[in-house]
């Protein structure tokens, strides 16, 4: 897939909005279903996570989840570039990347999706202060239970609506009061839907570069 391609948007021009374009940002979002990425280097630990969300009510979640799976943290790093996710478990033990350096890179892409990190007790010491650092939501213990990662991912996520909806209301007194523009508030929608979008390099031809590194 070129990079172009991948942003099927890249035409949008924010000059031309007009003054309905931010209509739809005045009222309260709708609750879709939210999609949440999983990441352990371990793909038995993947395919039971997998399969304890698909055996939970979907209203606990607000619809059935789209959930995605990656062994590779790099790799979850480059999908979390091309789509927006609402939440992302990783697991703390895991080779190229730990949990917490995982979390604090995809922080920098998604800043907004709701993170939880999954591990054992015996790595508790060496995560007490990166949780404040990465600002993960939930830290969830080895062996876990069906339940309980449900009711914490059920909670981070309505954590995570309740905060988009204080964002929305404040950035609309914003936009009532002349402190934000309607191209602004179109750019952050973008951004959301799009991560990265609106910080992408562009080439001499004004294609899409990005320079994703030959380690990845």
């Amino acid at each position: 897939m070129s990079a172009d391609s991948m942003y099927a948007i890249d035409t949008f021009s924010t000059a031309s909005a007009g003054p309905d374009d931010c209509a739809e940002y005045t009222q309260p979002a709708l609750l879709t279903p939210p999609r949440i990425l999983l990441v352990d280097d371990e793909p038995n630990i993947l395919n039971s996570l997998r399969r304890a969300l698909n055996a939970m009510p979907p209203a606990l979640f607000g619809g059935r989840p789209t959930v995605e799976t990656f062994d590779d943290p790099r790799m979850a790093l480059l999908r979390g570039s091309e789509c927006a996710f609402d939440l992302v478990l990783s697991d703390y033990r895991m080779p190229h990347l730990n949990g917490v350096a995982f979390l604090s890179e995809f922080k920098k892409i998604q800043p907004t999706a709701c993170r939880l990190i999954l591990s054992g007790f015996a790595d508790l010491n060496a995560l007490v202060a990166a949780i404040n650092d990465v600002q993960i939501f939930r830290f969830i213990a080895k062996p876990w239970d069906d339940y309980d990662i449900g009711a914490s991912i059920a909670q981070a996520l309505e954590h995570r609506r309740l905060q988009q909806e204080n964002a929305r209301l404040a950035d609309l007194v914003r936009l009532q009061n002349g402190r934000l523009s309607k191209q602004e508030l179109m750019l952050q929608r973008l951004e959301r839907s799009y991560p990265g979008l609106t910080q992408v390099k562009r080439a001499a031809d004004g294609s899409i570069d990005l320079d994703l590194g030959e380690d990845l």
